[in-house]
C-alpha cells in the first residue's frame, strides 16, 4: 500500500528540509526587521544553525511532524506544535544560558520565533489541505481485492479500512467457499474464476491472497496474472491460530523466520549504538556534573541524618542478574529497605524527599551505568520481592528483563512512577517496558531523557 503514498505524503527528510527552509526566512526577515537589512552577522550565523539543530532535535519527537498524510484532529496537531515550540525554546535559553550568548539582540530573536511559528503554522495546514485533496481524489487511491473471506481477510480489510490507510479504496472478496452466515457476503465479488476478469475490467491494483498455501499451481497462475497486467500480487498468511497480535518476519539468506514479538535491541548494531551513548553519557556525567553536585549532595545527606551518603541494594537485571544498585540515600537508616517508599513515607527525611522529587537520586547510577550493569534509558530495575510477586500474577513481568534496566524509562515519563498499591498500575508499567523494548529507536531514548529532565525541572507528583 505504501508504493502510493507519494501522491499525498512528504517524507522526513523532505518536511525537515522545508522546516529548515522557512527557518532561514524568519532569521533573514527578523534580521531585516531589527537591523534593516538581511545579511546575517557573524554570531547570528551561528544562532542559525542551532536553532536548526534544536529544532531537528526536537521535531523528531513528535511524529506528526513527519507522517502529514495521517488523519489527525487538526487540534491535536495543532497541540502537539505548541509543545515542540515550547520544548524548542527551553533547549535553546538553556544553551543561550550555558555559552553565555548574552550579546545576542532578544527582539530580533521574539521577532525569529513568531515568524517561524508562523510561517510552519501555514506550511503545516497547506500541507494538510493538499493532504485531504489528493486523498478524496480518485489518483490516491490504490484499488484492492482480496482473495478468501476467512480471519486473515476480514483482518485485512478492517486495517486497510482505518483512517491510517486513506488512499486506499476496497473492491471486494473472491472466494469459492463462502460461510452463508458471513456479513460480509455483500462484499463478495465472485469465486476466483471471475477474478481476473473483474480485475481487468475495474483496473485493480493489488491482489491479497489470504487463502491457506497447499495450492501452489493456484498462487504461481495468479502470480504470473498479476506480473502480466501491472498488478501487485502479495500473499498474507493467517497466522491467527498461532498468535493474536503483530509478528515481524525476517529472512536468514533464503530461510524465512518469525519472531512473535518486534525485538530492536536483539541486534548487534544497535546494542552497539545503545552501549556507546550510554558509555559516554555515564562518564560525561561522572566527570563533570558529580564533582559539582557530590559534594552539596553528600553535606546536605549528613547533616540532616546519621548514615552512609549512598545506599546499594540488589535489583535483578538483565535476565533476572542481581547486582548491586546505587542511589544517594534518601531515608533514615532502616531494615525496611525491601518496602516500597509511600506518599507521606516517616522514612524519608527532607533532603530526600527533595532528592525523590527532582531525581537526583538517581545520580549514582551512572556509575551502574558505566559498569554495565544498567542503561540510561530502559525498564526501571525494581526490587527483588518484587520480582517473586509480579511475576507470579502479570504474565508478561519476565519480559521487561530481556534488556538491561534503564535510569530512566518509559513507562516513568508517561506517568506510572513510584507507589503501585494496586495490581493495575503495575500492569500499566509492564505494559510501557514492553512497548519500549518492541519499539526502541536511538530517538525514542533520546526523546525519553529529555522528558525525564523536564520532569526534573517542574517536579514530579508520584515521586514519594
Amino acid at each position: 500500500m505504501n508504493k502510493n503514498r507519494h501522491h499525498y505524503s512528504m517524507n522526513r527528510a523532505g518536511l525537515l528540509m522545508l522546516d529548515i527552509a522557512l527557518i532561514a526566512i524568519s532569521f533573514k526577515l527578523s534580521h531585516m526587521f531589527r537591523y534593516g537589512d538581511t545579511a546575517l552577522q557573524h554570531q547570528y550565523s551561528i544562532f542559525f544553525v542551532l536553532f536548526a539543530l534544536f529544532w531537528w532535535i526536537v521535531s523528531g519527537f513528535k511524529y506528526f511532524f513527519f507522517r502529514i498524510e495521517g488523519f489527525i484532529p487538526f487540534e491535536k496537531k495543532t497541540a502537539e506544535l505548541i509543545n515542540v515550540f515550547i520544548l524548542h525554546a527551553f533547549l535553546l535559553s538553556t544553551c543561550i544560558v550555558v555559552f553565555n550568548l548574552e550579546d545576542l539582540s532578544r527582539l530580533l530573536l521574539l521577532y525569529t520565533y513568531l515568524l517561524t511559528a508562523l510561517l510552519i503554522g501555514i506550511s503545516r495546514i497547506i500541507l494538510l489541505l493538499v493532504n485531504r485533496y489528493f486523498s478524496k481524489s480518485d489518483m490516491a487511491y490504490s484499488r484492492y481485492v482480496i482473495i478468501g473471506t476467512g480471519p486473515a481477510a476480514m483482518s485485512l480489510r478492517d486495517t486497510f479500512s482505518s483512517e491510517e490507510h486513506p488512499g486506499t479504496k476496497f473492491m471486494g472478496f473472491f472466494d469459492d467457499n463462502t460461510d452463508a452466515v458471513n456479513p460480509h457476503n455483500s462484499q463478495v465479488r465472485g469465486t476466483l474464476a471471475d477474478l481476473k476478469e473483474y480485475c481487468l475490467q475495474h483496473r485493480i491494483d493489488e491482489v491479497y491472497y489470504t487463502l491457506p498455501l497447499n495450492n501452489r499451481e493456484q498462487i504461481e497462475d495468479l502470480t504470473e496474472f498479476a506480473d502480466d497486467n501491472f498488478m501487485y500480487f502479495r500473499i498474507v498468511p493467517d497466522f491467527s491460530g498461532i498468535v493474536q497480535k503483530e509478528v515481524n518476519m525476517y529472512f536468514y539468506h533464503n530461510i524465512p523466520i518469525i519472531s512473535i514479538r518486534r525485538e530492536p535491541l536483539e541486534h548487534v548494531t544497535n546494542r552497539i549504538i545503545k552501549r556507546a551513548f550510554d558509555f559516554a553519557f555515564s562518564l560525561t556525567v561522572i566527570l563533570f556534573l558529580f564533582p559539582i553536585v557530590l559534594p552539596i549532595i553528600a553535606l546536605a545527606i549528613k547533616l540532616e541524618s546519621k548514615g552512609p551518603v549512598f545506599f546499594k541494594q540488589l535489583r535483578p537485571g538483565k535476565k533476572n542478574r542481581l547486582f548491586l544498585c546505587y542511589k544517594f540515600r534518601t531515608m533514615h537508616v532502616n531494615n525496611q529497605t525491601e518496602q516500597q517508599a509511600t506518599k507521606h513515607d516517616p522514612r524519608v527525611t527532607r533532603v530526600g524527599r527533595f532528592l525523590r522529587k527532582t531525581n537526583l537520586d538517581e545520580l549514582p547510577q551512572f556509575f551502574n551505568v558505566l559498569l554495565g550493569d544498567m542503561s540510561v534509558v530502559g525498564p526501571r530495575p525494581n526490587l527483588v520481592s518484587q520480582l517473586d510477586q509480579y511475576s507470579k500474577v502479570i504474565s508478561k513481568y519476565k519480559m521487561r528483563h530481556f534488556v538491561t534496566p534503564g535510569i530512566t524509562g518509559y513507562a516513568q515519563v508517561s506517568g506510572f512512577r513510584g507507589e503501585t498499591k494496586e495490581l493495575k498500575l503495575m500492569e500499566k508499567r509492564i505494559e510501557y517496558d514492553v512497548r519500549y523494548m518492541e519499539n526502541w529507536s536511538f530517538m525514542m531514548d533520546m526523546k525519553i531523557i529529555f522528558l525525564t529532565i523536564w520532569n526534573m525541572i517542574k517536579g514530579e507528583k508520584n515521586a514519594y
